[in-house]
């Protein structure tokens, strides 16, 4: 049997299960009662992590949680198609497939033969986690004019080769690789 932990010990970034789907903590409030015989009660901003959907729920602080059924295996991004994006489990080599729901904007980042990790719950697979940077070619910029090197601080719209729009530095040109933080979507520096 999975191991319980009570809803006063779940802290920021734990996974639990609640109501038999995968859940992360995102943020938790502990309020203790001023009169006696008042309950603890734990306040938890929580991420589905099947439906990605969050919301807050407050709880006993003695309510009970399992442990969720989940693993990070490690992939490769192969490809996509009708039937959604598909990768390859680097321990198994089997093919996994995930929807576009899954995915998020997974899609702005993927290129062929990305390494990343796929998230399984009860050893299926149900999102991805990115590496922490991903680097892409530049494929449409407009040059830059002489008087942009000059204040050091404009920058200009690219988009890299999955279709990604951001802003990068005036000296960036077509063809060039850069780095991309997955997490914001925003320029980090050249590759």
């Amino acid at each position: 049997m999975a191991a319980l932990t009570e809803a006063i010990h779940i802290k920021r970034k734990m996974m639990f299960e609640y109501e038999g789907a995968p859940y992360a903590c995102l943020d938790s409030d502990i309020s203790t009662p001023t009169a006696r015989g008042g309950q603890t009660l734990v306040r938890l901003k929580m991420r589905n992590l099947l439906t990605q959907a969050v919301f807050e729920k407050t709880f006993k602080a003695q309510e009970k949680f399992a442990e969720p059924d989940l693993a990070l295996v490690p992939a490769s991004y192969l490809y996509s198609d009708g039937e959604g994006s598909h990768f390859l489990d680097q321990e198994s080599f089997e093919t996994l497939t995930l929807d576009e729901a899954m995915l998020g904007d997974a899609m702005d980042y993927l290129t062929e033969g990305l390494m990343l990790q796929v998230h399984k719950y009860n050893g299926n697979p149900i999102g991805l986690q990115l590496p922490i940077f991903v680097e892409l070619t530049v494929t449409e910029t407009e040059p830059a004019s002489r008087g942009d090197f000059s204040s050091g601080s404009g920058t200009k719209a690219a988009k890299v080769e999955t279709g990604l729009e951001l802003r990068v530095p005036p000296f960036i040109k077509e063809g060039e690789k850069i780095k991309i933080a997955t997490e914001t979507g925003e320029f980090s520096g050249r590759a």
